[in-house]
């Protein structure tokens, strides 16, 4: 493991150390949490089984069918990683690691989505339908175990988010509340949008279809997309219309929401 995931968790810890110092009531949940685990796997394991558990698979049961699959899947421990990281640079309410690992329910969501993920893919089906359904009931949230999501994502508040099955999202995505990755109709096969690296699809965006969503572009705050959007390009309404070159690269990474002036250049009124 490299340096700079170790540093995450050291990190981790010394922001758990310095809240136990100041909330005496926090003390011994913080020492469950983090403070008493041996690493960043046990504790993700041991928090997120203590939120899922339902009468069907306990908490312990949880804790130790995630921790099976975080020792089996290097990639899976690099990515919550990389997940955990985007949220405390992107989010302006993530002072550290410390708040969105125990209390921010987007990267509790998308981290117990990876592990359904894998049960699907190991042919655990059922098991793993069976956690999306504890996911959606706990956080909220309801991606498809099928859906493909690469690293370095934010889901910002995450209330309301829908992923559908035929999705992929790329790298250092970030999407906001009530953002719906879905199909049009009852149609079978490939369905869901292909979203690039870099993409920011702000808060209560509706993209249906199978559609490309290119890498670098923006979505504005409640726009309903139809069709394709090319690569860093902005567009807004209902349905959506281009307003050309996004101002930003990576608008992910910068989480601006607004519809820069710049943004209008060259308006065209069809994607």
């Amino acid at each position: 493991m490299s340096a700079s995931l170790d540093d995450i968790w050291e990190s981790l810890r010394e922001e758990a150390e310095e809240a136990a110092s100041k909330e005496r009531l926090l003390v011994a949940y913080l020492q469950e949490t983090i403070l008493g685990q041996k690493s960043l796997e046990s504790a993700l394991s041991y928090t997120l089984a203590s939120k899922l558990k339902d009468d069907i698979l306990p908490s312990i049961t949880l804790r130790d069918l995630f921790l099976e699959i975080l020792d089996e899947h290097e990639e899976l421990r690099e990515y919550v990683r990389s997940d955990l990281h985007a949220v405390k640079e992107r989010d302006p309410a993530a002072a550290g690691y410390m708040s969105p690992f125990l209390f921010f329910k987007g990267f509790s969501a998308l981290s117990s989505y990876r592990f359904a993920h894998y049960l699907w893919h190991e042919n655990r089906r059922e098991l793993a339908l069976y956690l999306q359904s504890l996911i959606s009931k706990t956080f909220g949230v309801d991606i498809h175990p099928a859906a493909r999501i690469g690293k370095g994502i934010l889901i910002d508040h995450a209330t309301g988010v829908v992923i559908g099955e035929t999705a992929v999202v790329g790298n250092n995505v970030s999407l906001l509340h009530n953002v719906t990755l879905g199909g049009t109709g009852k149609e079978c096969g490939d369905r869901h949008p292909k979203v690039g690296d870099g993409v920011l699809i702000a808060a209560g965006a509706k993209v249906l279809g199978n559609i490309k969503i290119g890498d670098g572009a923006k979505v504005g705050a409640g726009s309903v997309v139809l069709r394709d959007v090319r690569p860093h390009c902005t567009v807004v309404g209902v349905p959506a219309k281009n307003l050309g070159a996004c101002g930003e690269k990576l608008p992910a990474l910068g989480m601006n929401q607004q519809i820069d002036p710049a943004d209008f250049a060259g308006f065209d009124p069809m994607i």
